[in-house]
């Protein structure tokens, strides 16, 4: 019996800073693979970008869904510094001592612009209303988290 390997809504591609402050996103359907979007997503970066040198390397985490080769070259080829949970490691590695829990900024990023209905359910038709409705919600997580507190 066929089976439908299609699905519905929206993938959003975000890189942050190491603080969670937005700096590229991209919106795609969620059937494409996460690593098929990130060279778009590194290429979308709205701020200058210095550049990486061994003083100062520029740290690009992912989660198991880039475990693959075009992820390791991308990431050779922007000149990032790669920290990639490979498929099938044991939980165990995470939690060693002394080192610090990268990936959950950008976690806490997704949760923030979660909290947006207008993002949460997407309701435009057209791509671009739906990136420009992206942006507009990121500017608000920056705006409201660069304020001195």
């Amino acid at each position: 019996r066929p089976q439908s390997r299609a699905k519905r809504g929206v993938k959003r591609s975000l890189l942050t800073d190491g603080q969670g402050m937005p700096l590229s996103i991209i919106a795609a359907g969620a059937n494409r693979n996460d690593h098929k979007l990130m060279r778009e997503t590194i290429e979308g970066i709205v701020t200058e970008r210095p550049t990486p040198s061994t003083e100062a390397r520029q740290h690009l985490c992912l989660d198991k869904g880039y475990d693959y080769d075009e992820p390791r070259a991308l990431a050779s080829e922007f000149g990032f510094t790669l920290h990639l949970r490979t498929r099938g490691e044991q939980v165990e590695a995470k939690r060693q001592a002394g080192t610090k829990a990268r990936r959950w900024v950008v976690e806490r990023t997704h949760s923030w612009m979660n909290r947006f209905r207008r993002i949460l359910v997407r309701w435009e038709k057209k791509s671009v209303n739906y990136l420009a409705m992206l942006h507009f919600a990121l500017g608000l997580i920056t705006w409201r988290n660069a304020l001195p507190r």
